[in-house]
């Protein structure tokens, strides 16, 4: 071969990125998000793995290095669609696993599945990089520069069409990308033209129906669509999920998150609204006729109106997660004079403004109604607006909450310093209200709880107690945080509030603990003990020995959904099969497994093998080995870490993902076509200690001014915000990018048969890297994960140091 596939090479990286990104997706609608994150982790092994079955397998590929390139593209278009279909088919329930341990055979089997497109895809780029060793530089360029192009365009592609469609895109384009690797390697053109018709055929003829995720039977969706006359009235999707709204003619919705068991009114009818399967959230029938709407009136998110009707004074109201608008209507019931409704996903917008416009009443072009498209968090960032009230909606479903499957997400809706802005936002006597769902024993209220107070702490509140209020329901709790002290009439208001409705108050200033645990009766008053110790000075004593961890949620560390403790597994453990399951929060422990079950089969799939062809062939002593394990790890860690710093400023997780993902790949591949360069250059072996000095100084100046900088720049434009971004990762990125061809390059110069064995242990830094730095980020936040990154990079600025 002449030179190396430079153009297929790129295509199949871009294939292969977005294929990771659309599993992404297609397991979040079959499964959950969570074990969709599990199974590319695992899937990713097949990077690893093919290295070391290319170090076993060298010598008889290297006289059919063209062959065996096409075999491994060809390979992973066949695969990529086959595979998923496969894995649908695998008997597999993950809510079962604790359980049931045949489950365990199919998840395995979901693995293996899952990982061969990578190993195909991981086998056709390491042999480029095996062969063409020399120029490591510019192959290691096309491969992340095409990534980037991948992982971008996907996201783009995703708001025009369904996941499946695309799907059959990108297996036309891995068609595509063997095609032009015949045409680079100057093979023989009579297949281009066969896997030209391929890619044809999958892109424009075959229907993408066929490649359509079947969500399980245990989704909420599943499970309504199972009642007699439930049908899929609208289907919509986005990056963002899948938007799915449901009707029934014959037994209608009646959803009223956590309702009083006093009230005499019924919801009006209603389409249930699921996203990814999960749900529902209601679009409600309106006529602009209030009337109907008093059942609204008798849940725990209608006590701020009554708190605040004694000023007599309409309310100005933000809610921040409006979805199809119940909390819109909620706000209007209760005569506000003008609602902000802000909402993440256009698909949910246009459904109410458009297909359903009639049935919701023209909702959302009321004069007193104004939507804003946008990420809650960032629009209070950027509103100059004060507010009476606002209201955060109760976004998740009640069966995903309790199941347990959001302690790995992320949320900047509920740290200490979200809790901040809004309190920031309202008006004089202005206050935030947050309804959560309500877990026993109590959880998410006690941790929001705690974050209020920290939150008025730091504000320079010196009594937060005067400025709280918690009353709770058979499902629902609400938490009212003021910004000033709660006055006897509002106090009232609250009791006289809760009497009605029978809802218990679970705090108020100056309550007693006879006023608590009166109508949902406990063994405890449980929630009135906990908010009085959050409260006062043994708090973090508090914190520290309840089984549950309520430690509150910071931007460094956003995991509000986190409550699992090891110290509680054992005890949690024991109770899974007398209901105990939702106790587990069993989204942490899976991600242990996760990382456990990452690094035995990487042990089993690329060490072990490694291991029989270092006893065959004199193979790099240990500094090669753990240059390459730490750069793997390093550059995941900085790469993670960085996507979550930027999700602020961005003000959407999507841009945060596509932008700053995209931008460390095309700028990582800008630092290695640079790198061939200063490896011949004055500075010599030089050179990678002075690139690591400058990424670490880069990196630690950014953890102390860029929460200055977004704070100064976050109510600049979108476009400008994405400029700024790119512009301050591009010198991080670019120092990225150097190591891996560094090292690759010296390694051909002394043993090029090496190359694959440095690829496989790379791949087995990235698979493994992934978890660990979630986990770690977890428990000690994403600057020290940064930090982390840094001292990894000195290490292996001292292993290239000591490579023979």
């Amino acid at each position: 071969m002449p030179r190396p596939p430079f153009i297929a090479i790129a295509l199949l990286s871009a294939c292969v990125l977005a294929y990771e990104v659309l599993l992404t997706r297609l397991f979040s609608i079959v499964l959950w998000h969570h074990f969709a994150y599990m199974i590319i982790s695992a899937a990713m092994l097949g990077y690893g793995a093919s290295g070391a079955v290319l170090t076993l397998l060298q010598d008889k590929i290297a006289p059919h290095v063209g062959i065996a390139y096409v075999t491994a593209t060809v390979g992973m278009a066949v695969l990529m669609p086959t595979a998923f279909l496969l894995a649908q088919q695998v008997p597999f329930n993950p809510l079962e696993l604790l359980w049931d341990k045949t489950q365990l055979t199919g998840l395995l089997a979901i693995y293996l599945l899952m990982m061969a497109p990578f190993f195909c895809g991981g086998l056709g780029i390491g042999l480029v990089m095996w062969h063409f060793a020399r120029q490591a530089g510019r192959i290691y360029a096309s491969d992340i520069l095409g990534a980037g192009v991948g992982s971008l365009g996907v996201i783009a592609v995703l708001f025009l069409a369904p996941p499946h469609k695309i799907l059959a895109i990108v297996t036309a384009l891995a068609f595509l990308a063997t095609a032009v690797a015949i045409l680079e390697m100057k093979m023989k053109r009579k297949w281009m033209g066969v896997f030209l018709g391929l890619a044809f055929l999958i892109a424009m003829v075959v229907p993408s129906t066929w490649l359509k995720g079947v969500p399980s039977t245990y989704k909420d969706l599943s499970q309504t669509l199972n009642i007699a006359g439930t049908r899929l009235l609208d289907e919509r999707s986005s990056p963002l999920g899948q938007v799915s709204v449901v009707g029934s003619p014959r037994i209608p919705f009646r959803h009223a998150p956590g309702m009083s068991l006093n009230a005499m009114d019924e919801p009006p009818p209603q389409l249930g609204v699921f996203v990814d399967g999960d749900g529902p959230s209601v679009l409600t029938q309106f006529d602009g006729t209030l009337a109907p709407l008093a059942y609204l009136d008798q849940l725990t998110s209608a006590l701020p109106y009554h708190v605040l009707k004694p000023s007599l004074k309409p309310p100005h109201v933000l809610v921040l997660g409006a979805g199809p608008g119940s909390d819109v209507l909620q706000a209007l019931y209760h005569g506000a004079s003008a609602v902000d409704a802000v909402e993440l996903d256009r698909n949910v917008i246009d459904l109410v403004e458009q297909r359903f416009r009639e049935f919701a009443g023209d909702l959302y072009h009321r004069p007193e109604v104004h939507v804003h498209k946008a990420e809650a968090r960032g629009f209070a960032n950027t509103t100059t607006d004060r507010y009476d009230l606002v209201q955060v909606a109760l976004l998740d479903s009640f069966g995903v909450a309790s199941a347990g499957l959001y302690g790995l997400s992320e949320s900047y809706l509920y740290t200490v310093e979200a809790l901040r802005t809004y309190l920031s936002r309202l008006a004089p006597g202005g206050m935030l209200a947050i309804t959560r769902w309500l877990s026993l024993p109590p959880r998410d209220a006690l941790k929001l709880f705690a974050t209020a107070v920290i939150a008025l702490e730091q504000d320079g509140v010196s009594s937060p107690a005067a400025r709280l209020v918690m009353i709770r329901g058979w499902k629902t709790v609400t938490v009212l945080v003021k910004n000033s002290d709660f006055t006897p009439v509002e106090i009232e208001a609250v009791k006289e509030f809760c009497r009605k409705r029978s809802f218990d108050v679970a705090y108020y200033p100056g309550m007693s603990a006879d006023e608590a645990n009166r109508y949902n009766l406990l063994a405890q008053p449980y929630f009135f003990e906990g908010a009085v110790a959050l409260l006062g000075s043994q708090r973090q004593d508090f914190i520290d020995r309840y089984k549950f961890y309520i430690e509150p949620a910071t931007d460094d560390r956003p995991y509000f959904f986190r409550f699992f403790k090891w110290s509680a597994a054992a005890e949690l453990l024991a109770l899974r099969e007398q209901g105990g399951m939702p106790l587990l929060d069993w989204s942490y422990p899976l991600l242990v497994a996760t990382l456990v079950q990452a690094f035995v089969a990487s042990v089993l799939l690329i060490l072990a093998p490694l291991a029989v062809s270092r006893a065959r062939r004199a193979l790099p002593a240990a500094p090669v080995a753990l240059y390459f394990l730490a750069i793997g790890l390093a550059f995941m860690f900085m790469e993670i870490a960085f996507i979550q710093k930027f999700v602020l400023f961005l003000a959407h997780p999507l841009y945060a993902v596509a932008v700053v993902l995209c931008a460390f790949l095309v700028f990582a591949a800008a630092g290695s076509w640079l790198t061939a360069r200063l490896q011949r250059g004055k500075m010599g072996r030089s050179y990678l200690t002075v690139v690591i000095v400058i990424m670490a100084s880069i990196s630690l100046t950014y953890l102390m001014i860029l929460p200055e900088v977004f704070k100064a720049l976050i109510h600049l434009p979108d476009p400008t915000k994405i400029a700024i971004s790119i512009a301050l990762i591009a010198p991080l990125a670019i120092c990225m990018g150097m190591p891996f061809p560094t090292g690759t390059m010296r390694l051909a110069n002394t043993s090029q048969d090496s190359v694959p064995w440095a690829w496989a242990i790379n791949g087995f830094a990235s698979v493994v890297g992934a978890v660990l730095a979630t986990l770690l980020a977890i428990h000690l936040g994403f600057a020290a994960v940064i930090i982390l990154a840094v001292l990894i990079y000195a290490g292996a600025a001292v292993a290239l140091r000591r490579f023979a």
